[in-house]
């Protein structure tokens, strides 16, 4: 399965300057958030494939007008060809906001899904917004991951940790991929490909 992970910033090759036949390759596209309404309904429809997504830090605009033809996951756990996803988006709470939240608030969301991943037996990719507190994130409270997100990893031990919401222009020390225990950490920051193979996960190199 292709997947193309996607946030907080248009690519222009899937954009701007889009062809005809560049979106066909993929087989499902997850957004991490902080991306225009308009982007997101160009991808889904160009690419005629289900597109999945958590709400960013910046996206209350979606209360009232959330992007057509895609599905948010967000509190939720969900199965898309056999991989199961599970949503958990918004950012630590610098500010009020419908998609900033504190520590506490994040723990109670995740306690919420308890039923979901026991009648799953866990999940195959975490997909938020905000990354892992301590790891890729940073000290100011708008750019703060979550401590949270690390027993829920260490528990299930996904193929796959996505997140956005830390660019990687703030830095050539901000990582495309690293690693959490078995897991694979990926920043989503724009795109990147992803491939799942049937006996295992394989993490390709992005490309136009």
């Amino acid at each position: 399965m292709k997947i193309l992970v996607v946030s907080d910033v248009e690519a222009k090759a899937f954009y701007d300057f889009y062809t005809p036949g560049k979106l066909k390759e993929f087989d499902l596209i997850l957004s991490c958030g902080d991306l225009k309404r308009q982007y997101l309904e160009f991808l889904v429809t160009m690419a005629r494939c289900p597109l999945l997504y958590v709400h960013g830090n910046h996206d209350d605009s979606f209360e009232e007008r959330p992007p057509e033809g895609c599905v948010c996951i967000d509190d939720d756990l969900v199965v898309y060809q056999g991989i199961r996803i599970l949503g958990l988006g918004g950012s630590y709470r610098y500010r009020p906001g419908a998609y900033t939240f504190t520590e506490r608030q994040m723990r109670l969301r995740i306690r919420k899904l308890w039923f979901k991943l026991w009648r799953r037996k866990g999940f195959d990719i975490l997909l938020t917004h905000a990354p892992l507190r301590g790891h890729n994130d940073m000290d100011n409270l708008s750019h703060r991951g979550f401590a949270c997100f690390g027993p829920l990893l260490d528990k299930y031990q996904p193929k796959f940790f996505i997140h956005g919401h830390i660019h990687m222009s703030y830095g050539h020390t901000v990582p495309r991929l690293s690693r959490h225990g078995d897991t694979t950490v990926v920043n989503a920051y724009e795109y990147y490909k992803l491939e799942l193979e049937p006996n295992g996960a394989e993490v390709r190199p992005a490309g136009v």
